[in-house]
């Protein structure tokens, strides 16, 4: 991690899960940290306990980015305080399940919010000053579910195949100027997304540590990779899924995340 030693990383959805624990090796490695999330006395404790064990510098800001606004305000603080970021990590991010005409239009809307138009967003602010410095890295974390479709969980798995293919994509647009991007794809992680999104427990049967997604992400962003799946049993699931149809993918991935299978 000591590619960011000394300088700043912005990390979003900091407030806990993979968020947390990529701020946690990101200032062991010696980074100074921005971490931002809605629940501002999480981010206080994370960064007493990182100034604590590293002596890292850690800035918090709280901010919401379901609403239009935050990125902007993200974007002002850090002019503001002339903080340089050199990575930016979208990390923020949360799923909803069940029948897509059962869940509430508001709350889906509010997901396509955080997972793509923050994401957008925040990429769009940040990285002109990246390809004018010829140098800057930005993390986004997407998910296995961004390569099929996956009923029950329709909306959120379209945001994270956004995700992918934004990350992917842009990051052949910059990497001749310097810049790199790279899209994590974790599968089932031990986090608190599972009780956020209601999903049911058979969808998180073998679930990896967040400590674990966040190193390889980290890793992977640091070698210069563009993607990572986290997990060989889920980069297994991801060639698996590219040799069948659509359709028998699709079918198999509803009988898992039907609503009452246990």
């Amino acid at each position: 991690m000591s590619r960011w030693k000394g300088k700043w990383a912005l990390v979003t959805g900091a407030s806990a899960g993979i968020g947390s624990e990529l701020a946690r090796q990101l200032a062991a490695g010696g980074a100074h940290l921005l971490l931002t999330a809605r629940r501002k006395d999480r981010l206080e404790k994370l960064a007493e306990e990182l100034r604590s064990r590293h002596g890292a510098t850690v800035a918090v800001l709280a901010a919401d980015l379901a609403q239009p606004g935050a990125a902007d305000a993200i974007f002002g603080y850090t002019s503001g305080k002339g903080i340089e970021v050199e990575l930016l990590v979208n990390n923020a991010g949360f799923g909803v399940f069940g029948e897509f005409t059962r869940i509430p239009l508001e709350r889906q809307l509010e997901m396509v919010q955080v997972n793509v138009s923050a994401v957008i967003h925040l990429t769009y602010l940040y990285l002109p000053g990246m390809l004018e410095r010829r140098h800057g890295d930005i993390l986004i974390v997407a998910s296995t579910a961004g390569f099929q479709s996956v009923p029950y969980i329709s909306a959120y798995a379209a945001t994270k195949s956004f995700d992918l293919f934004f990350a992917g994509a842009l990051a052949e647009e910059v990497r001749p100027r310097g810049v790199r991007v790279c899209a994590l794809c974790p599968g089932s992680t031990a986090t608190e997304f599972q009780q956020v999104a209601g999903q049911p427990d058979n969808s998180f049967r073998s679930a990896e540590s967040a400590e674990k997604v966040a190193r390889v992400g980290l890793e992977a962003m640091a070698s210069g990779k563009s993607l990572i799946v986290s997990g060989g049993r889920n980069k297994f699931m991801v060639q698996s899924q590219r040799l069948a149809p659509r359709s028998l993918v699709a079918r198999v991935a509803a009988k898992m995340f039907r609503p009452g299978t246990q």
